[in-house]
């Protein structure tokens, strides 16, 4: 068996503002030591204020993006993002199944800003084909209610909702709690073994644009460097909270992260 390289195939929409989308998973797998490729899903129009428009690409070009990375560059893990339609999680599916290396699954339905950004009836189709493919599946607390019908507003509610997802297969959650009120934010790693804590502070900023973009991306890149899932999640964690708390606050919306602060050598 050879060494992981930190290869990430990064499967996602694109975002034109550059905190989201593989705009972002590049930064994120670059800075902790990966190497990111793309398969393409759309190409948005967006900026901190939110998402103007969503484009599509054709779903044999975006196939074809990832057989050419994986049948010459390979990867070491593979992060999925928005998707954006039953037609592309099938897709996705079989591109999983025929590749082998752990998939990052971050369950993209609904931007900073409100707009949708997967269809209604593809919902189900993340649900049975991208969950069980899910070696970590990194759902927010909105996501991880419509995968399962649970209420999720505490600490309690994400560990039902964690435990109800590693029953349809996936083989970790992590389950984000940002979208729970509190001064303390919690994000909880659920395993069949049991789970881990990671807490710090609330930061009173706007500029969050992209953070589980940014966070799941971490984690596969991680994941590609041979490190075990706990540690692999708590580095990538601790990345995107110091990320966040160095936020550059930029444009006149939802700004992204400060996603290059390990590069500046003032840590």
């Amino acid at each position: 068996m050879t060494s992981p390289l930190g290869r990430v195939l990064i499967i996602a929409g694109s975002d034109s503002g550059g905190g989201a989308g593989v705009q972002a998973d590049i930064k994120a797998v670059t800075v902790m030591g990966g190497y990111a490729a793309t398969a393409i899903t759309a190409i948005t129009v967006q900026n901190t204020l939110g998402v103007h428009g969503v484009h599509p690409l054709p779903l044999d070009l975006m196939e074809a993006q990832a057989r050419a990375v994986l049948d010459d560059i390979g990867a070491d893990a593979i992060k999925t993002g928005m998707l954006g339609s039953r037609e592309v999680v099938e897709r996705v599916a079989a591109i999983l199944d025929s590749c082998g290396a752990p998939a990052v699954v971050d369950p993209v339905m609904v931007a900073k800003g409100g707009h949708s950004l997967l269809a209604d009836d593809a919902v189900s189709a993340v649900r049975s084909l991208m969950i069980p493919r899910a070696a970590l599946l990194t759902p927010n607390a909105p996501e991880a209610e419509a995968l399962t019908g649970l209420y999720v507003a505490d600490l309690d509610g994400q560990r039902r909702a964690g435990e109800f997802l590693l029953g349809l297969g996936a083989q970790a959650v992590l389950m984000k709690g940002g979208h729970i009120p509190g001064e303390t934010v919690v994000d909880v790693l659920v395993t069949p073994t049991g789970e881990t804590l990671l807490e710090g502070p609330r930061v009173d900023t706007r500029h969050t644009h992209g953070t589980g973009c940014t966070l799941a991306s971490a984690c596969a890149a991680g994941l590609a460097k041979g490190l075990a899932l706990e540690a692999a999640v708590a580095e990538g964690w601790a990345y995107v909270a110091e990320a966040i708390r160095r936020a550059p606050g930029l444009g006149r919306g939802h700004g992204p992260l400060d996603h290059g602060w390990p590069l500046r050598g003032d840590q």
